[in-house]
């Protein structure tokens, strides 16, 4: 489990094949930055961009990921080099500083707005339908691995436009700051609102048996 309180930023080195068929997935080298991997081990996980992997290998200031090739087509910047948001998992003795996070990607949605707005950034994002229905006003959302609250949600016929405020902090520690109109970024809903829909689902027994 994460917050969703992103640790560092570090950077994919490279992107090594793991096989020569068109189902095989990938290795990842990751540069960790200012992540501390001194308490990694190997079978640890780490959350990059949002998306849980499990460390294969590691050195003093990075670390191997191997992701399948379904992770890769149901998530964006896992698949070339480039700047990552890092987070280890959670502990039992740390602050849940963001909210509850499984690093279980639901769905990518699309920038619609990223502009300054006074000392702040507002992003809008264009989510799909089957992810919009767990939006909610002051609700949160995790986007490329940051836990975010969401300030206001606008049902359309292609989707659910949401938008979030971000402070200059977020903005400044986190990959958000490269995103840009058109761009695809990871979604993962908020694990309560699955669970409470899951339980609204089902209909109550009418007796006992």
């Amino acid at each position: 489990m994460f917050t969703g309180i992103v640790a560092a930023v570090g950077r994919i080195e490279a992107v090594s094949p793991l096989g020569t068929d068109a189902a095989a997935g990938v290795r990842l080298t990751v540069e960790a930055g200012t992540l501390d991997l001194s308490d990694v081990a190997l079978g640890d996980s780490i959350a990059i961009q949002g998306a849980c992997m499990t460390v294969v290998e590691k050195t003093t200031r990075s670390f191997d990921v191997d992701v399948s090739r379904e992770s890769l087509n149901c998530t964006v910047g896992l698949a070339a080099p480039g700047e990552v948001n890092l987070e280890k998992a959670l502990t039992a003795h740390e602050r849940l500083g963001g909210h509850i996070v499984s690093g279980h990607v639901d769905g990518l949605g699309t920038v619609t707005r990223f502009a300054p707005v006074g000392e702040s950034h507002e992003l809008r994002v264009l989510a799909p339908r089957d992810i919009g229905r767990y939006l909610a006003y002051k609700g949160s959302i995790t986007v490329n691995g940051v836990s975010l609250t969401v300030n206001s949600v606008d049902d359309r016929e292609d989707g659910t436009e949401f938008s979030i405020n971000l402070i200059p902090h977020t903005v400044e520690v986190t990959t958000l700051k490269n995103v840009k109109t058109g761009d695809q970024v990871n979604l993962e809903v908020d694990l309560i609102a699955r669970y409470v829909e899951r339980m609204l689902s089902v209909a109550a027994p009418t007796g006992r048996s």
